[in-house]
């Protein structure tokens, strides 16, 4: 039995060559898209700053060339530490037209971190901004293979380091006049490398090709609902370098013509709607955290955003209360996806089928996604668990692991690559996602998805976040227990939250014991280390 979903076939159409940044920038030149606005930044300090299609593609055409007279070549690395700016499509895709491999990273990374990732990369070249310059220079002579080092932003640049060249980004380009023609690069050539947590601790590479882009397709047109008729205008409030604003906030949009928006600055539950009116925002894309400040900490409605028409949502799963108030406020729906790494989104909510609060919708027509049993490697029936398992034929799939084939040799075999995760069908084509096979809690004989728990108590007025995990009290004896963090001013107790899950959860699933923390572990996405979740962070207890 083929697990499928009622959507049309799809034929992907992959030519042999194909680059990410020329299709992004150069490809709309001959259009009237080259015209329009292809990204606005908001910053709290700078303010206001937008690009045009014609101009983003001079700028990267410029990053390019200044690689080229630097020697960096094809498959060379290139690694980005930069505040959302125009700076960061800037290197991110002019890396991509002289054939380099791009390293996007966060500007949470500390000192440390940015070594680690630039040693592991192997990047030759470093743009980043010029106020975490002054941490970083004295370390960077500890990284043999940085060769050039491109600063972004106000003020003055310091002199070249041994064996290094220090130089002003906006100068750089500024000088650079004439350039060559981008490279040709294949569609399986690498184009990007992100990084993610790690099984030893250490953050693990993740190597794209340009195919990637052509992956992605589904997604404008299952997930975004993008308007053809349109120039829609996207707001995302994440960061370029996360995976998810990566595609959906920057390659994606950019693709297809429409306009970017994002912030640098600080976050409050009034800047987005803001932001929504001011550029007449069509989409917005955030986090159900975004969704949940926004409902909670303001009377915001439709009239405020009449220019909002789809908002969609990744990350983490929405709680039924955050989707039921955000369709009574704003009378808009908001679509969830579920992307990875390695993949990024490809199981969506769509406007084709109602949503089903708590699922996670469909496979994204193209990807033929296959819940199987990783023993007999055999499709599971209706209603069972499976791995989610990627055909390896997909486009949008990663090429390797940087510098760990035992590592990619595990996951992709056999035609397929394991993604780790498991979810369940049921009968009218929704698939549930239930997450890692060492997420799901074992107990008394059930396996209990820590999503199911999570969702509920999120619906609880008092609860702002919540963190479901087992907890074992004697040799193969796991309890279902459930972390949660209160909103601000409430007073709820434990034994209350208690009675709330044994009323609305199945007597096996529901938490045996309620732990109120001050906040979780994380990573530096925000996404919660289950973990480290461990009573050590609890303030009160009950159960």
């Amino acid at each position: 039995m083929r697990n499928l979903p009622p959507f049309p076939h799809w034929h992907w159409q992959v030519p042999s060559h194909f680059n990410i940044a020329v299709a992004c920038t150069d490809r709309h030149l001959a259009t009237t898209v080259g015209k329009t606005t292809a990204m606005i930044v908001e910053d709290d300090e700078l303010g206001t700053d937008t690009i045009t299609y014609s101009q983003l593609s001079r700028r990267t055409n410029q990053f390019a060339q200044c690689l080229r007279n630097a020697g960096i070549t094809h498959g060379d690395r290139v690694l980005i530490r930069l505040p959302n700016s125009l700076d960061y499509p800037t290197a991110f895709l002019g890396a991509m037209k002289v054939g380099a491999i791009s390293v996007p990273t966060s500007t949470l990374l500390t000192v440390e971190e940015v070594l680690y990732l630039a040693k592991d990369s192997g990047a030759s070249v470093l743009v980043t901004d010029k106020a975490f310059w002054p941490q970083l220079k004295p370390a960077l002579t500890d990284c043999p293979d940085i060769q050039l080092v491109l600063l972004s932003g106000e003020g003055a640049v310091d002199s070249d380091l041994p064996g290094i060249k220090v130089q002003d980004l906006a100068r750089s380009l500024a000088e650079i006049e004439k350039w060559l023609p981008p490279r040709e690069t294949r569609a399986d050539d690498p184009a990007y490398l992100v990084y993610t947590s790690g099984t030893t601790g250490y953050p693990k590479g993740v190597l794209h090709a340009h195919r990637a882009m052509i992956g992605r397709r589904p997604a404008s047109s299952y997930w975004f609902d993008f308007d053809p008729e349109r120039q829609d205008r996207i707001l995302h409030s994440g960061k370029f370098n996360w995976t998810y604003v990566l595609g959906s906030g920057l390659m994606d949009p950019l693709y297809m013509g429409k306009t970017v928006i994002v912030h640098e600055g600080k976050n409050d539950p009034t800047l987005w709607p803001k932001l929504i009116a001011r550029h007449e925002a069509t989409i917005f894309i955030g986090v159900p955290t975004i969704y949940r400040q926004i409902l909670q900490k303001t009377a915001l409605g439709k009239a405020d955003v009449p220019s909002l028409r789809h908002c969609m949502s990744a990350g983490e799963h929405l709680s039924d209360e955050v989707l039921t108030q955000w369709k009574q406020r704003f009378a808009i729906d908001i679509y969830e996806a579920v992307g990875m790494s390695e993949f990024s989104y490809y199981l969506c909510e769509t406007k084709t089928r109602p949503i089903r609060p708590g699922s996670a919708g469909f496979p994204q027509p193209g990807h033929d996604i296959q819940l199987l049993d990783p023993d007999t490697m055999k499709p599971v029936p209706v209603g069972e668990e499976g791995m989610i398992c990627v055909p390896d034929s997909d486009p949008g799939l990663f090429l390797e692991y940087w510098n760990l084939p035992e590592e990619t040799a595990k996951l992709r075999h056999d035609g397929w690559f394991f993604t780790g995760d498991y979810a369940r069908y049921d009968k009218d084509g929704y698939i549930w996602f239930l997450g890692r096979k060492d997420d799901i809690i074992k107990s008394f004989g059930y396996r209990v998805s820590p999503y199911e728990i999570e969702r509920v108590f999120k619906s609880h007025p008092a609860v702002s976040d919540s963190a479901a995990v087992g907890e074992e009290i004697a040799k193969d004896k796991m309890l279902v227990v459930n972390y949660v963090i209160l909103h601000e001013g409430e007073t709820i107790s434990a034994e209350e939250l208690l009675a709330f899950g044994q009323q609305h959860l199945a007597a096996y699933k529901a938490p045996k014991k309620i732990y109120i923390a001050r906040d979780f572990p994380r990573t530096k996405n925000g996404k919660i280390l289950r973990r480290e979740v461990s009573p050590h962070i609890a303030i009160v207890t009950a159960g």
